[in-house]
């Protein structure tokens, strides 16, 4: 009967982290974050779900005969972005996933 008892209390903590995390996972979604090129070249936003909401390019990051240049600079922002959520991420769900297998 104890195990009962303790498999009992154990689903009910689970359920509790599911929904601390679950309520954890809709804020980080619902913040935005940006991620800049070098000189602030290109500025993006992203949600914390990985959607885009803004970018903003300096004239001067345009250049009609140097293309690549531009693509790199928004390369730059947006993994500069991608950065800043999966860390936000790991320091607010990293608490629930430490010492368990595979994370």
């Amino acid at each position: 009967m104890m195990n009962g008892m303790n498999m009992n209390k154990m689903m009910k903590q689970m359920q509790s982290v599911q929904t601390n995390m679950k309520a954890e996972q809709e804020k980080l979604n619902a913040t935005s974050f940006t991620g800049k090129a070098p000189d602030d070249m290109v500025v993006v936003t992203f949600t914390g779900d990985r959607k885009m909401t803004d970018m903003t390019v300096k004239p001067e990051a345009i250049d009609p005969d140097d293309p690549d240049t531009l693509s790199d600079l928004v390369i730059a922002a947006v993994n500069d972005c991608m950065t800043n959520i999966e860390k936000a991420t790991r320091d607010s769900l990293g608490k629930y996933t430490k010492g368990l297998p595979g994370m």
